[in-house]
Protein backbone atom coordinates (compact mmCIF):
# COMPACT_ATOMS: atom_id res chain seq x y z
CA UNK A 1 0.00 0.00 0.00
CA UNK A 2 1.04 3.78 -0.87
CA UNK A 3 0.32 7.21 0.97
CA UNK A 4 -1.34 9.17 -1.87
CA UNK A 5 0.17 12.64 -0.83
CA UNK A 6 -0.15 15.34 -3.50
CA UNK A 7 0.92 18.87 -3.63
CA UNK A 8 -1.17 21.22 -5.18
CA UNK A 9 0.90 23.87 -7.55
CA UNK A 10 1.68 23.99 -10.80
CA UNK A 11 5.18 24.34 -11.17
CA UNK A 12 6.63 25.55 -15.09
CA UNK A 13 10.03 25.27 -16.01
CA UNK A 14 10.02 27.11 -19.14
CA UNK A 15 14.02 28.30 -18.95
CA UNK A 16 16.68 26.20 -19.97
CA UNK A 17 20.50 26.10 -19.85
CA UNK A 18 22.37 29.33 -20.09
CA UNK A 19 19.60 31.42 -18.85
CA UNK A 20 16.69 30.83 -21.36
CA UNK A 21 13.19 32.19 -20.01
CA UNK A 22 12.11 31.38 -16.41
CA UNK A 23 10.78 29.39 -13.65
CA UNK A 24 7.21 30.81 -12.63
CA UNK A 25 4.86 29.55 -10.04
CA UNK A 26 1.18 29.78 -10.93
CA UNK A 27 0.09 30.12 -7.15
CA UNK A 28 1.99 33.09 -6.69
CA UNK A 29 2.31 34.62 -9.65
CA UNK A 30 6.12 35.13 -8.94
CA UNK A 31 8.75 34.33 -11.70
CA UNK A 32 12.11 33.97 -10.67
CA UNK A 33 15.02 34.05 -14.18
CA UNK A 34 16.24 29.81 -14.46
CA UNK A 35 20.40 29.83 -14.45
CA UNK A 36 22.20 27.40 -15.90
CA UNK A 37 25.62 28.73 -14.94
CA UNK A 38 28.16 26.59 -14.85
CA UNK A 39 26.80 23.73 -17.15
CA UNK A 40 29.01 21.65 -19.41
CA UNK A 41 27.06 21.27 -22.00
CA UNK A 42 25.30 23.12 -24.57
CA UNK A 43 21.59 23.37 -24.38
CA UNK A 44 19.42 20.58 -25.91
CA UNK A 45 18.96 20.84 -29.66
CA UNK A 46 15.83 18.32 -29.26
CA UNK A 47 14.45 19.66 -26.00
CA UNK A 48 13.07 23.66 -25.23
CA UNK A 49 11.62 22.79 -22.39
CA UNK A 50 10.44 20.64 -19.19
CA UNK A 51 7.46 21.23 -17.37
CA UNK A 52 6.71 19.64 -14.10
CA UNK A 53 3.15 19.39 -12.40
CA UNK A 54 3.52 19.52 -8.92
CA UNK A 55 -0.87 19.04 -8.66
CA UNK A 56 0.18 15.13 -9.55
CA UNK A 57 3.26 14.91 -7.01
CA UNK A 58 2.67 11.96 -5.44
CA UNK A 59 5.10 9.98 -2.41
CA UNK A 60 4.83 6.66 -0.62
CA UNK A 61 7.23 4.33 1.09
CA UNK A 62 8.25 7.09 3.28
CA UNK A 63 11.56 6.78 5.22
CA UNK A 64 13.17 4.54 2.18
CA UNK A 65 15.20 6.27 -0.25
CA UNK A 66 16.47 5.59 -4.13
CA UNK A 67 13.83 3.76 -6.48
CA UNK A 68 15.65 3.50 -9.90
CA UNK A 69 12.84 1.76 -11.59
CA UNK A 70 12.98 -1.11 -14.10
CA UNK A 71 9.88 -2.54 -15.84
CA UNK A 72 9.88 -6.12 -16.22
CA UNK A 73 8.37 -8.45 -18.51
CA UNK A 74 5.42 -9.25 -15.70
CA UNK A 75 4.60 -5.41 -16.82
CA UNK A 76 5.52 -4.12 -13.00
CA UNK A 77 8.30 -2.12 -12.42
CA UNK A 78 11.03 -2.80 -9.71
CA UNK A 79 13.68 -0.72 -8.04
CA UNK A 80 15.71 -0.92 -4.62
CA UNK A 81 15.43 0.82 -1.65
CA UNK A 82 17.35 1.49 1.12
CA UNK A 83 17.34 2.09 4.65
CA UNK A 84 13.47 2.07 5.88
CA UNK A 85 10.75 -0.58 5.68
CA UNK A 86 9.72 0.22 2.36
CA UNK A 87 6.01 0.44 1.11
CA UNK A 88 3.52 0.44 4.60
CA UNK A 89 7.29 0.95 6.58
CA UNK A 90 8.94 3.67 8.13
CA UNK A 91 12.46 4.64 8.75
CA UNK A 92 12.56 2.29 11.57
CA UNK A 93 9.77 0.20 11.00
CA UNK A 94 10.62 -2.87 8.85
CA UNK A 95 14.05 -1.07 8.56
CA UNK A 96 16.01 -3.08 6.16
CA UNK A 97 19.45 -1.32 4.71
CA UNK A 98 18.08 -2.79 1.03
CA UNK A 99 14.86 -3.65 0.06
CA UNK A 100 13.77 -3.94 -3.58
CA UNK A 101 9.46 -3.18 -3.94
CA UNK A 102 7.43 -4.05 -6.89
CA UNK A 103 4.95 -1.14 -8.28
CA UNK A 104 1.89 -1.87 -10.22
CA UNK A 105 -0.29 0.46 -12.03
CA UNK A 106 -0.31 3.58 -13.82
CA UNK A 107 1.51 6.95 -12.87
CA UNK A 108 -1.35 8.22 -11.50
CA UNK A 109 -2.92 5.01 -9.34
CA UNK A 110 0.37 3.07 -8.69
CA UNK A 111 0.70 1.16 -5.89
CA UNK A 112 3.77 -0.19 -3.89
CA UNK A 113 4.32 -3.43 -2.32
CA UNK A 114 7.93 -5.03 -0.67
CA UNK A 115 8.76 -7.71 -2.30
CA UNK A 116 12.63 -8.39 -1.01
CA UNK A 117 12.71 -7.09 3.03
CA UNK A 118 10.80 -4.28 4.21
CA UNK A 119 7.58 -3.72 6.68
CA UNK A 120 5.43 -6.95 5.52
CA UNK A 121 7.49 -7.87 2.71
CA UNK A 122 6.93 -11.06 0.77
CA UNK A 123 10.16 -12.25 0.82
CA UNK A 124 13.14 -11.62 3.56
CA UNK A 125 16.38 -9.71 2.20
CA UNK A 126 19.59 -11.59 2.37
CA UNK A 127 21.90 -9.15 2.52
CA UNK A 128 22.10 -5.64 3.06
CA UNK A 129 23.72 -3.04 0.87
CA UNK A 130 22.82 -0.10 -1.52
CA UNK A 131 21.58 -0.05 -5.44
CA UNK A 132 20.64 2.52 -7.94
CA UNK A 133 20.61 0.33 -11.03
CA UNK A 134 18.18 -2.28 -12.08
CA UNK A 135 17.38 -3.58 -15.55
CA UNK A 136 14.93 -6.45 -16.89
CA UNK A 137 16.42 -8.95 -18.98
CA UNK A 138 14.63 -12.14 -20.74
CA UNK A 139 12.64 -11.96 -17.34
CA UNK A 140 15.78 -11.99 -15.14
CA UNK A 141 16.12 -8.80 -12.97
CA UNK A 142 19.92 -7.62 -12.59
CA UNK A 143 20.94 -5.02 -9.78
CA UNK A 144 23.70 -3.51 -9.13
CA UNK A 145 24.98 -3.61 -6.12
CA UNK A 146 27.32 -1.67 -3.34
CA UNK A 147 27.78 -2.70 -0.27
CA UNK A 148 26.60 -0.05 2.32
CA UNK A 149 28.05 -1.12 4.98
CA UNK A 150 26.50 0.32 8.72
CA UNK A 151 28.65 -0.97 11.19
CA UNK A 152 31.90 -0.90 10.32
CA UNK A 153 33.09 2.98 9.99
CA UNK A 154 36.33 1.83 7.69
CA UNK A 155 33.88 1.02 5.12
CA UNK A 156 31.85 2.73 2.60
CA UNK A 157 29.16 1.79 -0.34
CA UNK A 158 32.41 2.99 -2.65
CA UNK A 159 34.09 0.32 -1.36
CA UNK A 160 33.39 -2.41 -4.96
CA UNK A 161 30.27 -2.59 -6.63
CA UNK A 162 29.13 -6.07 -8.34
CA UNK A 163 26.10 -7.09 -9.96
CA UNK A 164 23.04 -9.21 -7.87
CA UNK A 165 20.52 -11.67 -10.01
CA UNK A 166 16.94 -12.48 -9.63
CA UNK A 167 15.22 -15.20 -11.55
CA UNK A 168 11.80 -15.06 -9.77
CA UNK A 169 10.81 -11.08 -10.35
CA UNK A 170 13.02 -10.21 -6.99
CA UNK A 171 12.02 -12.96 -4.73
CA UNK A 172 15.09 -13.91 -3.95
CA UNK A 173 18.82 -12.80 -5.30
CA UNK A 174 22.23 -13.84 -5.60
CA UNK A 175 25.67 -11.77 -5.73
CA UNK A 176 28.03 -11.91 -8.82
CA UNK A 177 31.47 -13.71 -7.15
CA UNK A 178 33.67 -10.66 -8.83
CA UNK A 179 33.51 -7.08 -8.34
CA UNK A 180 34.65 -3.34 -9.99
CA UNK A 181 36.98 -1.85 -7.23
CA UNK A 182 37.22 1.84 -6.75
CA UNK A 183 40.84 1.70 -7.56
CA UNK A 184 39.91 1.17 -11.42
CA UNK A 185 37.99 4.52 -11.12
CA UNK A 186 34.84 2.91 -11.39
CA UNK A 187 31.85 2.61 -8.18
CA UNK A 188 28.01 3.24 -7.52
CA UNK A 189 26.97 1.69 -11.33
CA UNK A 190 23.63 2.46 -13.09
CA UNK A 191 22.11 0.55 -16.10
CA UNK A 192 20.89 2.17 -19.50
CA UNK A 193 16.88 1.85 -19.26
CA UNK A 194 15.04 0.83 -22.13
CA UNK A 195 11.53 -0.05 -22.08
CA UNK A 196 9.62 -3.18 -21.10
CA UNK A 197 12.05 -5.98 -20.45
CA UNK A 198 14.46 -4.30 -21.88
CA UNK A 199 12.51 -3.52 -25.75
CA UNK A 200 13.35 -0.85 -27.95
CA UNK A 201 16.99 -1.34 -26.52
CA UNK A 202 19.52 -0.20 -29.05
CA UNK A 203 21.40 -2.77 -29.90
CA UNK A 204 22.32 -6.58 -28.29
CA UNK A 205 24.32 -4.99 -25.55
CA UNK A 206 23.52 -3.57 -21.98
CA UNK A 207 24.68 0.02 -21.22
CA UNK A 208 26.67 0.40 -17.69
CA UNK A 209 27.44 3.62 -16.57
CA UNK A 210 29.92 4.29 -13.27
CA UNK A 211 31.09 6.96 -11.76
CA UNK A 212 34.63 7.57 -10.97
CA UNK A 213 34.93 7.85 -6.82
CA UNK A 214 36.83 10.85 -4.85
CA UNK A 215 39.38 9.68 -2.42
CA UNK A 216 39.10 9.22 1.01
CA UNK A 217 35.76 8.80 0.81
CA UNK A 218 34.26 7.93 4.79
CA UNK A 219 31.60 5.31 5.51
CA UNK A 220 28.72 7.88 5.90
CA UNK A 221 30.12 10.77 3.47
CA UNK A 222 28.32 10.82 0.31
CA UNK A 223 29.70 13.85 -1.29
CA UNK A 224 29.46 14.98 -4.97
CA UNK A 225 32.71 13.39 -7.10
CA UNK A 226 34.51 16.36 -7.60
CA UNK A 227 36.52 14.29 -10.36
CA UNK A 228 33.66 14.91 -12.28
CA UNK A 229 33.72 11.69 -14.99
CA UNK A 230 31.40 9.14 -15.85
CA UNK A 231 32.51 6.12 -17.44
CA UNK A 232 30.32 3.76 -19.85
CA UNK A 233 30.86 -0.05 -20.55
CA UNK A 234 28.93 -2.42 -22.56
CA UNK A 235 27.88 -6.16 -22.23
CA UNK A 236 26.73 -8.86 -24.46
CA UNK A 237 22.78 -9.22 -23.10
CA UNK A 238 23.92 -13.19 -22.34
CA UNK A 239 26.47 -14.08 -19.76
CA UNK A 240 27.34 -10.67 -17.95
CA UNK A 241 26.59 -11.98 -14.97
CA UNK A 242 29.48 -14.77 -14.48
CA UNK A 243 32.47 -12.62 -15.82
CA UNK A 244 33.48 -9.24 -15.55
CA UNK A 245 35.32 -10.34 -18.64
CA UNK A 246 32.35 -9.41 -20.89
CA UNK A 247 32.38 -6.01 -20.27
CA UNK A 248 34.15 -3.56 -22.87
CA UNK A 249 34.95 0.18 -21.88
CA UNK A 250 34.06 3.54 -24.40
CA UNK A 251 37.47 4.51 -24.98
CA UNK A 252 36.21 7.53 -27.06
CA UNK A 253 35.62 8.00 -30.85
CA UNK A 254 37.78 7.13 -33.57
CA UNK A 255 38.45 9.57 -36.63
CA UNK A 256 34.84 8.54 -38.51
CA UNK A 257 32.98 9.64 -35.28
CA UNK A 258 32.44 5.92 -34.01
CA UNK A 259 33.03 4.62 -30.18
CA UNK A 260 35.93 2.76 -29.86
CA UNK A 261 35.40 0.01 -27.36
CA UNK A 262 38.48 -2.07 -25.32
CA UNK A 263 40.03 -3.15 -22.28
CA UNK A 264 39.05 -0.89 -18.91
CA UNK A 265 42.58 0.40 -18.90
CA UNK A 266 41.11 1.86 -22.31
CA UNK A 267 38.16 3.75 -20.57
CA UNK A 268 37.27 7.13 -21.27
CA UNK A 269 34.40 9.22 -19.88
CA UNK A 270 31.42 9.87 -21.81
CA UNK A 271 30.28 12.80 -19.55
CA UNK A 272 32.36 15.55 -17.60
CA UNK A 273 31.53 18.31 -15.29
CA UNK A 274 34.12 20.35 -13.79
CA UNK A 275 31.16 21.26 -11.16
CA UNK A 276 31.33 17.17 -10.49
CA UNK A 277 29.02 14.52 -10.76
CA UNK A 278 26.82 12.76 -8.16
CA UNK A 279 27.75 9.71 -6.14
CA UNK A 280 24.50 8.03 -8.45
CA UNK A 281 23.34 8.66 -11.50
CA UNK A 282 20.25 7.75 -13.98
CA UNK A 283 20.08 6.83 -17.65
CA UNK A 284 16.92 6.38 -19.49
CA UNK A 285 16.12 5.64 -23.17
CA UNK A 286 13.16 8.01 -24.18
CA UNK A 287 11.66 5.56 -27.07
CA UNK A 288 9.28 8.79 -28.53
CA UNK A 289 12.40 11.10 -29.09
CA UNK A 290 15.08 8.60 -29.15
CA UNK A 291 16.70 10.22 -27.21
CA UNK A 292 19.23 9.14 -23.94
CA UNK A 293 18.45 11.08 -21.09
CA UNK A 294 21.46 11.23 -17.64
CA UNK A 295 20.44 13.14 -14.15
CA UNK A 296 23.08 13.65 -11.71
CA UNK A 297 23.88 16.12 -9.41
CA UNK A 298 26.85 18.87 -9.54
CA UNK A 299 28.49 21.37 -6.70
CA UNK A 300 26.88 19.96 -3.83
CA UNK A 301 24.98 16.81 -2.54
CA UNK A 302 21.54 16.73 -1.08
CA UNK A 303 20.14 20.47 -1.71
CA UNK A 304 18.77 19.52 -5.08
CA UNK A 305 21.01 20.93 -7.52
CA UNK A 306 20.63 18.39 -10.20
CA UNK A 307 20.73 18.12 -14.04
CA UNK A 308 19.19 16.66 -16.79
CA UNK A 309 21.05 15.78 -19.92
CA UNK A 310 19.97 14.49 -23.34
CA UNK A 311 22.31 12.71 -25.91
CA UNK A 312 21.52 10.74 -29.23
CA UNK A 313 23.50 7.85 -28.18
CA UNK A 314 24.48 6.30 -25.05
CA UNK A 315 27.97 7.93 -25.23
CA UNK A 316 26.97 11.40 -26.62
CA UNK A 317 27.29 13.61 -27.05
CA UNK A 318 25.86 15.45 -24.38
CA UNK A 319 23.60 18.51 -24.20
CA UNK A 320 21.81 20.01 -21.32
CA UNK A 321 17.77 19.58 -21.16
CA UNK A 322 18.20 21.77 -17.80
CA UNK A 323 20.41 22.40 -14.86
CA UNK A 324 19.09 23.71 -11.01
CA UNK A 325 21.67 25.54 -9.32
CA UNK A 326 20.61 28.18 -6.66
CA UNK A 327 16.72 27.70 -7.65
CA UNK A 328 17.22 23.78 -6.64
CA UNK A 329 14.96 21.25 -7.78
CA UNK A 330 11.74 21.86 -6.35
CA UNK A 331 12.32 25.29 -4.96
CA UNK A 332 9.25 26.55 -2.64
CA UNK A 333 7.65 22.87 -3.86
CA UNK A 334 9.89 20.63 -1.56
CA UNK A 335 12.13 20.90 0.99
CA UNK A 336 15.77 21.11 -0.60
CA UNK A 337 17.63 17.73 -0.29
CA UNK A 338 16.80 15.84 -3.20
CA UNK A 339 19.86 13.63 -4.58
CA UNK A 340 18.88 11.50 -7.01
CA UNK A 341 15.94 11.16 -9.82
CA UNK A 342 15.37 8.91 -12.81
CA UNK A 343 12.66 8.79 -15.25
CA UNK A 344 9.98 5.73 -14.91
CA UNK A 345 9.93 3.42 -17.94
CA UNK A 346 6.81 2.40 -18.10
CA UNK A 347 5.14 5.81 -18.06
CA UNK A 348 6.35 7.65 -20.75
CA UNK A 349 4.22 8.91 -23.39
CA UNK A 350 3.66 7.15 -26.93
CA UNK A 351 5.37 10.35 -28.39
CA UNK A 352 8.00 10.82 -25.64
CA UNK A 353 6.89 13.98 -24.52
CA UNK A 354 5.15 13.43 -21.06
CA UNK A 355 7.00 11.52 -18.36
CA UNK A 356 6.64 10.72 -15.00
CA UNK A 357 9.70 11.56 -12.74
CA UNK A 358 11.04 9.74 -10.01
CA UNK A 359 13.01 11.25 -7.31
CA UNK A 360 14.36 10.81 -3.76
CA UNK A 361 16.06 12.91 -1.11
CA UNK A 362 17.85 12.73 2.24
CA UNK A 363 15.11 13.49 4.43
CA UNK A 364 16.00 11.38 7.66
CA UNK A 365 12.88 9.68 7.84
CA UNK A 366 10.75 13.21 6.85
CA UNK A 367 9.26 14.22 3.11
CA UNK A 368 11.64 13.63 0.29
CA UNK A 369 13.23 10.80 2.18
CA UNK A 370 10.55 8.61 -0.02
CA UNK A 371 9.19 7.26 -3.11
CA UNK A 372 7.98 10.29 -4.79
CA UNK A 373 6.42 10.75 -8.40
CA UNK A 374 5.50 13.58 -10.61
CA UNK A 375 3.97 13.96 -13.92
CA UNK A 376 5.96 16.11 -16.49
CA UNK A 377 5.78 17.23 -19.93
CA UNK A 378 8.91 17.95 -22.64
CA UNK A 379 8.37 20.70 -25.36
CA UNK A 380 10.33 20.43 -28.54
CA UNK A 381 11.76 22.37 -32.01
CA UNK A 382 13.80 25.39 -32.28
CA UNK A 383 15.02 27.61 -29.25
CA UNK A 384 14.22 31.02 -29.84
Amino acid sequence: MISGMRTSVFFLLAGLAFGFSGLSFAADSSATAASAEGSPYPPSPVIKSMTLDWKTHRLGAQGSDNFQLAWADDDHQYGSFGDGGGFEGTNSDGRVSLGVARVEGDWDSWRGYNVWGGKNAENPAQFPGKSWGMISLAGVLYMWWVPGYQDDPNRSLFEECRLARSVDHGATWTLADWAFLPIEGLSVPTFCVFGRDNAGARDEYVYHYFIHPSEGIKRLEHPVQKIGKIYLARSPQKGFFDSRDAFEFFGGLNDSGAPRWGALETKRPVFEDPAGVGWCVSVSHNPGLNRYLLCTEHDESHIGRMGVYDAPEPWGPWTTVYRWGDEYFGRRMIVENVFFMSFAPKWWSADGLEFTLVFTGGGRGKNNDSFNTIRGRFETGDRQ
